[in-house]
């Protein structure tokens, strides 16, 4: 899954990085970008990066970010080789709170391929968009593909999102849907804005 098209624009071709796809509207995901991606990172008008690997992130990659103004996001989670390994469940939370601000949007996730660390960070998303738990591991397993992970799917399905959306809800964000089409996170702030009510004598 993910895009494999690539764009002409003037003289030169647009390549998305490996397994690169749009999770949301302003949320995308994919593997490790390249240098030969940053023309098409540059349609994306990215004000941040969810970088889910321990290893310091390339100096190349990190003067086109500053040379962007974009700001990276780092949660160190340790590429499994072991299936006894699990993914931390407090780094998973404190990615999901930068996630879901809107204010850090547009956002690429990203680890090394796009697969197993960032699926479970989207599969957990998705189940605070209230997606049903078949859907989102279909979702995980279309991109991991034959090397999906059991303790991967097993830790999306048992990730307890309740009592993260209590507290976002108590802090400053909440999740709204506009219909069945459209669903986008708002800033509490944007919410209390609305128009004033009118009525007739």
């Amino acid at each position: 899954m993910g895009l494999i098209v690539e764009e002409q624009q003037g003289d030169g071709v647009l390549v998305p990085p490996i397994n690169f796809s749009m999770v949301e509207d302003g949320i995308y995901r994919s593997g490790f970008p390249q240098p030969s991606n940053f023309a098409f990172l540059g349609t994306l008008n990215l004000r941040s990066i969810i970088y889910l690997c321990p290893e310091p992130y390339p100096e190349e990659n990190m003067k086109y970010l500053q040379a962007q103004n974009i700001q990276l996001f780092q949660f160190g989670i340790e590429g499994k080789t072991e299936p006894s390994v699990s993914i931390p469940k407090d780094t998973i939370t404190e990615a999901l709170k930068v996630l879901i601000d809107v204010r850090n949007h547009p956002v690429l996730i990203h680890c090394k391929r796009g697969k197993h660390r960032t699926g479970c960070l989207v599969g957990c998303f998705r189940k605070l968009q209230n997606w049903c738990v078949s859907a989102v591991i279909e979702e995980y397993k279309c991109f991991a593909g034959v090397k999906s992970r059991a303790m991967d799917m097993k830790f999306i399905e048992t990730f307890d999102v309740a009592s993260l959306r209590h507290s976002l809800y108590s802090i400053i964000f909440q999740y709204q849907g506009y219909g069945s089409k459209k669903r986008r996170l708002l800033n509490k702030e944007e919410t209390l804005q609305k128009p004033p009510r009118i009525t007739s004598n």
